[in-house]
């Protein structure tokens, strides 16, 4: 299917995925900051996102990792900002009486206490009689005495919990932006995350989940090996005006332009609107340093940016600005890497910035810099299933380890090998598995007459080992049969951009094919492995060709190109990865079919081992088509998430193939195309809808004289023309009791409002 039909298809199916019972309330995370830490530290996280209400917990993927909601930011609105103003002028005169009720307490003068306070001085100068129990009153020194000390610890306490409110309401209005740059990650989550020593490094899937909105998109979220440096978050950004950008520029602080940091190390940052982050370290001679980035690998797709992803730019310079080393993307990949060796012992500073300036919150890095090992390449790039592969891997300060292969009941697909080096864990490289029988290529084989004979089916592992060359493999085939020809090496890392071509004899060309998308590989953008399907016209000898569009190669320019007769196919993608369910209600995901080889029969969908209390319905995708739902009720009340695989069964020729589907989320890349990112687990909380969370803060009764001087103010108001709606008013007391729930509001302040919001209402 081309890429305007599959477009069309992912718009119907958000739009089928916003149902009220799933879609609609389901939380959404834009950024996480940092974007991971070392094993064996605990630190706190800041989420950007939207929906986050109830917020339940954080889930991080694996184990060793745990996670401790802190505090929850939503994005407050102008009205809001006006009650905290007024909520810390009050505030602020209290602090002043206090300050002065302290002043008097100290110099000796009594103060009476508060009921409270007196009562507990009674307690304190009571004395108990012996044996009686009665209490035996104190003098009239011990008790004046023990009055002014009661007074004097109210007044300090109340002193206290004053400043804790101011403070926290001056960080809330001074972090607050009235145009947010992106309003989908502006509100603020705040969490501690600790990880175990022994968690196993590398990526991790991590997600918010709600009390009914269920668990969110994942983001990305890495445990590391090396000491961490994190800047200071950023504040949200503000929306940039066309010709006022200067306007929405951040003002960084002088000592917060440059970092000193010791290497190795990670580096964590968010680059705002123009911004450059500096890090200084010392190094030594003869160090053959490899500078790392994770940013587009954290977030793949922005939809209102172009090109639809951060796209970092690494300088390294000496300490007198010389520059060094640059890089703004590594291969085909936007994420930057340099790889230098230092010429003599001293500083240097490594700068990172967007190649095009721009930066809100989630333009948010990792930058990794060390001797570290680091696979640049392997080979070959996969293996048959169920044999030992002899696999050789290039790269940087890898030694002489072997390579952390797929086991031999590793199933056919795409796997991921690493390097350990004395504990320390690579960078991952993909490594293919399939069933087909295996050779490599053997030069020379570059032209019809050093063809190299292969017979069918086959895979052949292979390299475009030098500058414009070309590969040539030799079979034989019958009239009408049907040649299939797919290259992997761009699904595989590799910097290979495939052409194939089929030719007779005679070199006439039968079928050619540079690109073709795989929706499957939904990180990828330039789809650039190639792909056939043609009927050979006539018995006799065809070669096909295979060869780099670029004219380019190397050792890195592997690839894996299977020859086959068609293997009708299918592969299943679960769109979102996560949604809720009331109890006892029925929802769906919806389900894309991609078809392969010419596979176009039905395709039964369910799932596979439900937990108990969900059902599923049984669904079919008809013959020929590509979206379908497959919809499930629940008994289930739990609290939580639980994860379900879907399946898809179908009958091709003499077999009934069965695969799981994989869960993804559907996202649009700078405002028009859209990729299925795929996704660890397919997440469904089943919450009850009938449950409401008790209070967070239950606050006192109105005291009779307030509410007296709310009408008094009311009928002011109303006296002006100031007249307000039951429905206003309504909204009004929402806004008060979410702050007063979240703890900005003192008693008195939110009491004294809302009882003029009932009295204006009347």
């Amino acid at each position: 299917m081309d890429k305007v039909k599959w477009l069309a298809v992912l718009g119907i199916a958000s739009v089928v995925a916003m149902a009220p019972s799933a879609w609609a309330q389901r939380p959404y995370v834009g950024f996480v900051y940092p974007a991971g830490g070392q094993q064996g530290t605990t630190f706190q996280l800041k989420l950007g996102g939207q929906g986050m209400t109830g917020v339940d917990g954080v889930v991080v993927s694996g184990s060793g990792v745990t996670a401790r909601v802190i505090q929850y930011h939503p994005g407050l609105g102008p009205i809001d900002m006006s009650l905290l103003s007024e909520q810390l002028r009050d505030l602020r005169k209290a602090k002043t009486l206090l300050a002065s009720a302290a002043a008097t307490t100290s110099s000796g003068e009594p103060m009476m206490a508060s009921g409270d306070a007196m009562m507990s001085s009674q307690k304190t100068a009571a004395k108990t009689g012996t044996g009686s129990g009665e209490p035996i009153m104190a003098s009239g020194d011990e008790m004046m005495s023990s009055q002014k000390a009661a007074a004097k610890t109210a007044v300090v306490e109340n002193s206290v919990v004053t400043d804790k409110l101011i403070a926290k309401l001056e960080k809330r209005i001074r972090d607050y932006c009235n145009t947010p740059a992106c309003r989908s990650i502006s509100s603020l989550l705040y969490v501690e995350i600790t990880i175990s020593p022994d968690a196993a490094p590398g990526e991790r899937e991590l997600r918010v989940a709600t009390l009914r909105g269920g668990t969110s998109n994942p983001l990305p979220f890495y445990v590391g090996q090396l000491p961490e440096y994190c800047r200071k978050p950023m504040k949200t950004a503000d929306y940039q005006v066309l010709g006022k950008e200067y306007l929405a520029l951040r003002k960084r602080p002088d000592n917060e332009i440059e970092d000193r940091v010791a290497i190795p190390c990670s580096m964590n940052g968010q680059i705002a609107s123009g911004e450059l982050n500096r890090y200084r370290f010392e190094a030594h001679k003869g160090q053959q340093l490899v500078i790392t980035t994770l940013a587009r690998q954290l977030i793949p797709y922005l939809a209102d940016a172009v090109p639809g992803w951060f796209q970092p730019v690494l300088t390294l310079y000496d300490a007198n600005g010389k520059e060094l080393a640059y890089d703004d993307d590594y291969r085909f990949k936007p994420d930057p890497i340099i790889v230098y060796r230092i010429p003599q012992d001293g500083e240097y500073v490594l700068v990172i910035n967007d190649a095009i300036y721009r930066g809100r919150e989630d333009f948010v890095y990792r930058v990794t810099i060390g001797e570290t090992p680091f696979i640049t390449s392997i080979f070959p790039l996969g293996g048959r299933v169920g044999e030992q592969a002899s696999v050789k891997m290039k790269g940087l300060h890898l030694g002489d380890v072997e390579p952390v292969l797929p086991g031999k009941d590793a199933e056919p697909g795409i796997h991921q090998v690493v390097a350990n080096r004395d504990g320390f864990v690579s960078n991952p490289a993909p490594f293919a598995l399939d069933t087909l029988p295996e050779v490599f290529d053997k030069e020379p084989n570059n032209t019809l007459a050093h063809a190299q004979k292969v017979t069918l089916p086959v895979i052949v592992n292979g390299r475009i080992d030098k500058e414009d060359d070309w590969d040539v493999f030799q079979f034989t085939g019958l009239a009408g049969d049907s040649v299939v020809a797919e290259v992997f090496a761009r699904r595989l890392d590799s910097p290979v951009d495939s052409a194939i071509k089929l030719t007779d004899a005679n070199g006439q060309l039968i079928a050619f094919n540079d690109d073709r998308e795989d929706l499957g590989a939904g990180i990828n953008t330039h789809h650039a492995d190639s792909y056939f399907m043609a009927k050979l016209p006539a018995d006799g000898t065809y070669y096909v060709h295979i060869g780099d569009t670029g004219r380019k190669g190397g050792e890195e320019y592997g690839y894996r190109l299977r020859i086959s007769a068609p293997r009708p196919d299918f592969a299943l993608r679960i769109m979102p990865s996560s949604i809720s369910v009331r109890q006892k209600s029925s929802t769906a995901f919806t389900v894309f079919a991609q078809r392969k080889d010419g596979f176009d029969g039905p395709i039964k969908i369910t799932l596979k081992d439900p937990p108990i209390g969900i059902t599923p319905y049984v669904s079919m995708l008809p013959a020929g088509k590509n979206i379908a739902s497959v919809s499930f009720k629940t008994d289930l009340i739990t609290k939580g998430s639980v994860n379900l695989t879907v399946i898809g069964t179908a009958k091709i020729g003499d077999q009934e193939i069965t695969h799981a589907g994989v869960p993804s989320e559907d996202r649009m890349q700078a405002f028009l195309w859209r990729h299925l990112v795929p996704a660890q687990d397919l997440k469904v909380l089943v919450y009850d809808g009938s449950y409401e969370p008790p209070p967070v803060r239950q606050p006192r009764e109105i005291p009779p004289d307030m509410l007296v001087r709310a009408k008094v103010k009311a009928a002011e108001m109303q006296a002006k023309g100031q007249k307000f709606t039951k429905g206003q008013a309504a909204g009004r007391v929402r806004q008060l009791k979410y702050l007063f729930e979240e703890g900005l509001l003192t008693d008195d302040f939110y009491g004294e409002r809302i009882a003029e919001c009932e009295c204006a209402a009347q």
